[in-house]
């Protein structure tokens, strides 16, 4: 039903959705459920093209009764609990993987980002990572690779010499800078095309119009990204107004 779990029969219908070249959104009214939910459950199962109903309703059977033995009970639940609802995380953190994938991120480097930014310390270890996502050491070791690589992540030595993996806030800081150089190399090549185009010729406009509108966006990216730095180390304070 709406709402609950999505079923065998929901998946079939869903891998023939996707046979038949339908937008997640069309599926998702068709089996009166969120868009979130159909993208959330074809990304983490092989995405549109290798999507398999039944594969994918084993691998929901099997991540469910891994959770099951992983949780604990009673008080020790609750403790490392620390107060949060383990269902509403478990889903907030699929969500921002299934996005995070959607932006071109692979599935494992995507997690293990997720897991660094919903952690309260903000690091893991490896070992660490290898016990909260149920996965294999060497799964961890290239994904850690691949973030480390691309500079999404960096790594230290905590007091018992352990290496941690950080998300460090500043890395959203250089990611819009980097789009910004990107909108100005776009910017530039487009004015390139308009010597060799002719000044004149529509193609021209067309291109000098381009290259207009990239440069502001670009340089107003800079500009937000430079005041707003800051934000990334603040800490969020409750407004007077936001209690009653």
């Amino acid at each position: 039903m709406p709402g609950g779990r999505l079923t065998q029969q929901e998946r079939q219908q869903i891998a023939l959705g996707l046979a038949d070249s339908l937008a997640y959104a069309e599926i998702a009214r068709r089996l009166e459920r969120p868009t979130s939910t159909i993208t959330r459950e074809v990304m983490r199962n092989g995405g549109p093209t290798a999507y398999r109903a039944d594969l994918a309703h084993r691998a929901t059977e099997r991540r469910a009764h891994r959770r099951r033995q992983a949780v604990p009970r009673g008080p020790q639940a609750r403790a490392q609990g620390q107060g949060h609802d383990t269902e509403a995380v478990r889903e907030y953190e699929e969500a921002f993987t299934t996005l995070l994938m959607q932006q071109g991120l692979p599935k494992m480097m995507s997690r293990v980002l997720v897991s660094l930014y919903t952690s309260d310390t903000g690091s893991l270890t490896a070992s660490e990572l290898v016990q909260r996502l149920q996965v294999s050491p060497a799964s961890v070791s290239k994904a850690v690779a691949f973030l480390d690589g691309q500079g999404l992540i960096r790594r230290e030595r905590d007091e018992h010499r352990r290496e941690r993996y950080v998300a460090d806030n500043d890395v959203w800081y250089q990611g819009m800078i980097a789009a910004a150089r990107s909108h100005a190399q776009l910017a530039e090549t487009a004015r390139q095309g308009v010597s060799v185009l002719g000044r004149d010729s529509p193609a021209a406009v067309r291109l000098e119009n381009i290259a207009r509108f990239v440069d502001f966006v670009g340089e107003s990216m800079i500009r937000a990204a430079e005041q707003a730095r800051e934000v990334l180390y603040t800490k969020a304070e409750t407004t007077s107004g936001s209690a009653t």
